[in-house]
């Protein structure tokens, strides 16, 4: 099975914790973000991973993911296309049909990824794509009749965010734009003709976006050695 992975981030947010690496190749832990995702997708059965990045930055993916335990494919975008625009121009080196997996590049999570597949099977869906609950970064206060009844810190709240894992058929690759974002375009289409699954993750999920979020990252593995890609004893 085939994968993409997007990551054409230029990772402007984190400031010199990048040292001017693409946000997927910023390491964590002592690898490469990408190279978790790529553990990820070869555990769960992927042989080919094509990694969507920008003019001039392959070279830089290969040799971080060399030696993970799949096949590194590169689509170098000329341009700045956007996500969509992204996705669709990697999944032109594609070498076989029906779904595959896609990640964005700066996503950390472990979705069961089998089961994601074997659901969207079972749906007929365009596409799928994980979703996770939304937990509030701010506590809350709780009223009743304007008295407050109590405090709540980084409550559950009742809505699902998309996390970047999704699980893409012909239908939807095919229905991709040309530039810009697939949610924007491709995914509310396909959400009203009722051709869009939802997969509800509960696990583990990081975005590495800022500073902040690279050093949550960085305290989760500390505490969870078993994430790190199998090849770090070798």
């Amino acid at each position: 099975m085939e994968a993409i992975i997007l990551a054409g981030g230029k990772a402007e947010r984190l400031g010199d914790a990048a040292a001017g690496r693409p946000k997927a190749l910023v390491p964590i832990a002592g690898h490469p973000l990408a190279e978790y995702q790529v553990t990820q997708l070869v555990a769960a059965g992927v042989t080919r991973v094509i990694v969507s990045c920008a003019d001039g930055q392959g070279t830089a993916f290969v040799e971080a993911l060399d030696g993970v335990g799949a096949e590194i494919v590169l689509a170098e975008e000329p341009e700045r296309l956007g996500r969509g625009g992204g996705l669709r121009f990697a999944a032109e080196r594609r070498t076989e049909g029906g779904p595959l997996y896609a990640f964005n590049g700066d996503e950390l999570l472990d979705v069961d990824l089998p089961a994601m597949l074997e659901r969207h099977r079972e749906t007929g869906a365009a596409a799928t794509i994980a979703v996770a609950p939304l937990v509030s970064h701010l506590g809350v206060v709780d009223l009743e009749d304007d008295h407050v009844s109590g405090f709540r810190e980084g409550p559950r709240l009742p809505y699902w965010v998309n996390i970047g894992c999704y699980v893409l058929d012909d239908e939807a690759l095919e229905r991709l734009p040309e530039r810009g974002d697939h949610e924007d375009s491709t995914f509310p289409e396909l959400a009203a003709e009722r051709k869009l699954v939802a997969w509800r993750h509960e696990g583990t999920w990081i975005t590495v976006n800022t500073p902040k979020d690279l050093r949550r990252a960085e305290d989760f593995f500390a505490a969870h050695p078993e994430w790190r890609p199998r090849r770090a004893a070798a």
